[in-house]
């Protein structure tokens, strides 16, 4: 399967697509040879990391080229693999198959080559008409190529000038006499080194795609000399004693050329030397008959001598122990590794305090009888690994022994292998590469062995889940793992977990000061908060936009903001060099199976600031029980984050990301429905909390039907509970709304607001819901839905006489009844008429007001809407007690009083009993006033009814004022202004009047005439 995929991601890279087994066991050998530049390239791509993340150690020519090349370089060539020219730290285009020709010719004969040389090398006895010309062109693009003085004419030909060591054939070939010298010396271990640095100049098949005779020809004589190259440095690995290590490779090696002889003789004497003298002997059967079938031959003199040899165990064949070559005395014990893996602390880390804290005393104290584990674990680009290796370094001095460091690409689809990564791990701390067992079982115990009675810290970041994680933690209670990760590690038992979130404004503020400069910073403070706080307060985000800055100091932190202001092309704007936000976002993504990845996507369509688990249900179309496992396995990977319990949020770069996704990945009709299924659940439910609280209400019966049921609620409490909660997510619904292009969404968004409007009289989110309103009055208007518009208009001007002011509310609810009507829409302008009273009351208005409220106590009787009858009796008790009509005041509050109860109505009685209470109060019965007043109290403060609570108190005040009670008048005084939610400027002015006549009764009159200022002012601030 490995080669299979190899093969595929080969063909794609356009490099060389065989490989072998022998090839891949031998990269991972911990001694040379090692994949080189073109195997690298397709590896790397295959895991999607570098190799020194999988566990192969490169050589440091075989690494990211050094900075030193420039364009001005001179050319290195390679053709033992595919023809490559590398100017520098460039490579330089791919040349066409004829110029690769051309050059290899050159190159291989490292001398002048005349032009007839050179057309039969590439073109052989079928050289086309115009030969010199095409060479010459050929030649002419090869120069052009490669630059001034490289290649020249002379003498009738062509010539390459190029400097030593600059074709990687010569420095093999250097290789190989230096080896020869080095063994000629007796230094076989040097040999080996330099034989296996020639053989691992190779790249797969030499002159790979040059076409011509003259390649075909040097083709087949590199490859028989790599051969030999190889078979050199096995002699050497036998001659070393390493020749079970050898078997694996020469087994390999003799599949792949079954005839050659000399490496079936290197593999029965490595076989044989490792005690395997039966395989060593079928070996040369197996050789005998081959050679028989395929050749008519019998095998050499030298094999046969061999065989005989084992059969006999000559003594001289057990070839020397496993020394290093060149040893004149037995070796002496050295001192056990101590490897010092961690990566550098980044120099501008900031805040985290209390993590680090945390984190570093537990580490620091990792002396008990358990071994320390300690795990950070949140989003992507949080900065767990930047904190974790800030607290490795800062304890390092605890773990004498060592520490080790590995990333295990846990997000990537092809996680760190664990057994891989304890090969790496025993190497480093001094285990030879030959005592390390193949399987994972026995790798874990060696190493735990390995670390028993040492101090050694072991940094894992990265991580997949546990399963990875297990086999890579010490047994030694002096040790002490540190563990990052995505997802949460659980079943490690033991462990500490440190979930780490975005970073507080202080914090991130402190950073991006950190990178960009305190004189930058400090010449644009407010810039600054933007630039974090577009960037979520996300580390790497902050990190990433400070860069940009930081490289471009002709940009003013502004125009950073600016940049970063527009949602779209947030993500695109974050992104510095190799580091970018949607990356981070992109490998937990494409983790995700198809329900997860769709969720992930739909639920971010919606606005609000987080999603309970049963919007989420309605949103994406299942089961509350698939709903829940779909959004725990999210939280799991850190792409959403539950605040409490059945709520999910996303962090703000990872919904843009997310809605990213679903508007390229997600058909518009799924999001469509998705949005629909939303609109009906929120809209549904909110429907039955207004019918809860409002028995007798049939403003439910007049909306628009709905496809899902909503939610259920045991009792108007709970109800109201989870209306409140709702709150942002129910007037953000109802924007989103007024945005849509579905049919109907405006009217219903419409809807939505008059189910929702306990939220104004609670005394919350005027502006949210003031915003939304007039979002969904304005898109109705454009639309031409007067119905929508006339709903919209009646939700403002229900909040207006509270927050705005009377004229206002006048004038949407007048528009409103004119929309109503033209509309067909009764329900509505029997609102609207209604508010209309109410702001008539205010303005002292009354023959209006009760003109108003008669209309309006009409249509609801017509329509069989009790509820509203009561509400419109307990308005007209006030028309009657501000016109001197106590009696008939009295008597029309107790009716709607009455008729609430016989509705069962719940905390919407406390409303009449207000009415009652002021109307009494004008009828002198003060304790009797007082008394249904402060029942109306009690049940506005249980059901959190700020804005009534403070409307009671208020008349409290006045009742007790009456009274000749100043003393409770101005508790209750105090008590309103304290709620903050009585009302408007003009009612603050009253209650501010009231109170400073009560201090004047209790003796404060330079108080009371600071509250009469106050009050004044409030009237002035409110006139019409």
């Amino acid at each position: 399967m490995f080669l299979a995929v190899y093969a595929n991601v080969a063909a794609r890279l356009g490099e060389p697509e065989r490989v072998s087994a022998r090839q891949f066991h031998r990269w991972c050998e911990p001694d040379p040879p090692h994949p080189g530049p073109s195997s690298r390239r397709v590896l790397e791509d295959m895991f999607g990391a570098s190799l020194e993340h999988l566990g192969f150690p490169l050589p440091q020519r075989h690494r990211a080229p050094s900075a030193s090349g420039g364009a001005g370089s001179a050319p290195r060539f390679a053709v033992l693999g595919p023809v490559r020219i590398w100017r520098g730290e460039q490579a330089l285009p791919v040349l066409r198959p004829l110029e690769r020709a051309v050059l290899c010719a050159l190159l291989l004969r490292g001398r002048t080559a005349t032009a007839s040389e050179l057309i039969d090398g590439v073109w052989g006895d079928a050289p086309p008409p115009q030969a010199i010309a095409s060479l010459r062109t050929h030649a002419f693009r090869l120069r052009r190529a490669l630059g001034p003085g490289v290649l020249v004419s002379e003498a009738g030909g062509y010539a390459l000038r190029i400097r030593p060591g600059a074709l990687d054939l010569a420095v093999c070939e250097d290789y190989e006499a230096r080896a020869k010298h080095a063994k000629a010396e007796g230094e076989l271990t040097g040999a080996r080194r330099l034989l296996h640095m020639a053989v691992e100049l190779w790249e797969g098949q030499p002159l790979a795609g040059v076409p011509g005779p003259y390649a075909g020809t040097q083709r087949a004589r590199l490859e028989q000399w790599r051969l030999s190259l190889l078979e050199a440095r096995l002699e050497l690995d036998l001659e070393l004693g390493l020749h079970t290590d050898a078997v694996s490779e020469l087994t390999a090696l003799t599949a792949e050329h079954p005839l050659r002889e000399r490496l079936r003789t290197l593999l029965m004497t490595a076989l044989y030397r490792s005690g395997r003298q039966a395989e060593a002997l079928g070996v040369y059967t197996d050789t005998r008959r081959l050679l028989s079938e395929e050749l008519g031959v019998a095998p050499s003199a030298e094999l046969a001598r061999l065989h005989q040899r084992i059969l006999r165990a000559d003594p001289t064949l057990a070839g020397p122990r496993r020394l290093p070559a060149g040893t004149k005395a037995a070796p002496t014990a050295s001192p056990a590794p101590r490897p010092a893996q961690l990566p550098a602390k980044l120099a501008d880390f900031t805040g985290r305090t209390a993590a680090m804290d945390t984190l570093r005393k537990r580490l620091r104290h990792a002396q008990g009888t358990a071994m320390t584990i300690s795990v950070v674990q949140g989003l992507g680009g949080v900065g767990k690994t930047a904190l974790a290796v800030c607290v490795a370094q800062a304890v390092r001095e605890r773990f004498p022994d060592g520490q080790l460091f590995v990333d295990l690409i846990g997000h990537h689809a092809q996680p760190a292998d664990p057994a891989a990564v304890l090969g790496t791990f025993l190497r480093a701390l001094g285990t030879p590469p030959a005592e390390i067992p193949e399987a994972l079982p026995e790798r874990a115990a060696l190493y735990r062995s390995v670390l028993a009675d040492r101090r050694v810290l072991v940094l894992l970041d990265n991580a997949h889940d546990t399963a990875q994680v297990r086999p890579l933690l010490p047994g030694s209670p002096g040790c002490a793992a540190l563990i990052t990760s995505r997802t949460p590690m659980t079943g490690l038992d033991g462990a500490r977990v440190v979930d780490l979130s975005i970073m507080d404004q202080s914090e991130a503020l402190a950073l991006f000061t950190r990178i960009i400069g305190d004189e930058r910073a400090a010449a644009e403070p407010h810039a600054c908060r933007r630039a974090v706080a577009a960037c979520g307060y996300l580390p790497l985000a902050i990190r990433i936009a400070a860069a940009r800055l930081t490289t471009r100091p002709a940009w003013t932190v502004r125009s950073l903001t600016d940049r970063l202001a527009d949602a779209h092309r947030r993500l695109h704007e974050l992104r510095a060099g190799d580091l970018a936000v949607k990356t981070s976002f992109e490998f937990g993504y494409t983790q995700l199976g198809p329900s997860q990845a769709r969720a992930f996507r739909l639920l971010a369509l919606t606005y609000g600031p987080d999603i309970s688990l049963a919007a989420a249900t309605a949103v994406l179309g299942v089961t509350a029980q698939e709903a829940e496992r779909l959004l725990e396995s999210l939280v799991d990977t850190s792409l959403l984050h539950s605040p409490e319990p059945g709520r999910y949020r996303y962090h703000d770069l990872v919904r843009i990301y997310a809605r990213d996704r679903a508007e390229r990945d997600e058909p518009p009709t799924g999001r469509a429905a998705a949005m629909s299924r939303m609109r009906d659940f929120y809209m549904a439910s909110a429907a039955r909390v207004y019918a809860m609280g409002r028995p007798g209400d049939r403003l439910v019966d007049h909306l628009l039907t709905t496809d899902h049921p909503g939610q259920d609620f045991p009792d108007a409490r709970t109800a109201l509970d989870w209306l409140v909660s709702e709150a942002d997510c129910l007037l953000t619904c109802a924007q989103q709304g007024a945005k849509s292009p579905e049919r109907g969404a405006v009217r219903r968004a419409a809807d939505l607001l008059l189910v929702t409007r306990d939220l104004v009289e609670s005394g919350t989110h005027y502006l949210q819901y003031e915003a939304a309103a007039r979002s969904v009055g304005n898109a109705a208007h454009i639309a031409g839905d007067t119905a929508a518009e006339g709903r919209a208009r009646l939700a403002l001007a229900g909040m207006f006489p509270v927050t705005r002011g009377q004229q206002q509310a006048d004038d949407e609810a007048r528009r409103a009844v004119l929309l109503a009507t033209a509309a067909g829409d009764p329900t509505t302008a029997c609102h609207a008429v209604n508010v209309r009273g109410v702001v008539a009351i205010y303005q002292q208005r009354y023959d209006d007001a009760e003109a108003h409220l008669r209309e309006a106590l009409r249509g609801f009787r017509a329509d069989d809407n009790l509820a509203c009858v009561a509400s419109v009796l307990s308005n007209l008790s006030r028309v009657h007690a501000a016109t001197d009509r106590a009696d008939s005041a009295v008597d029309l509050a107790t009716r709607g009083v009455d008729l609430r109860r016989s509705l069962g109505s719940t905390w919407r009685i406390a409303n009449g009993r207000l009415a009652l209470g002021i109307a009494l109060h004008r009828a002198g019965r003060h304790a009797e006033a007082v008394s249904e007043l402060l029942e109306a109290l009690d049940t506005f403060r249980d059901n959190r009814q700020r804005l009534w609570e403070g409307s009671t108190h208020a008349r409290l005040a006045e009742v007790y004022l009456a009274s000749n009670h100043p003393a409770e008048a101005a508790t209750h005084a105090e008590q309103a202004l304290a709620l903050g939610s009585i009302g408007n400027k003009w009612r603050r002015g009253s209650i501010l009047s009231v109170l400073g006549q009560a201090l004047e009764r209790l003796g404060q009159p330079d108080r009371a005439r600071a509250c009469h200022r106050k009050a004044e002012m409030s009237w002035v601030w409110w006139s019409p």
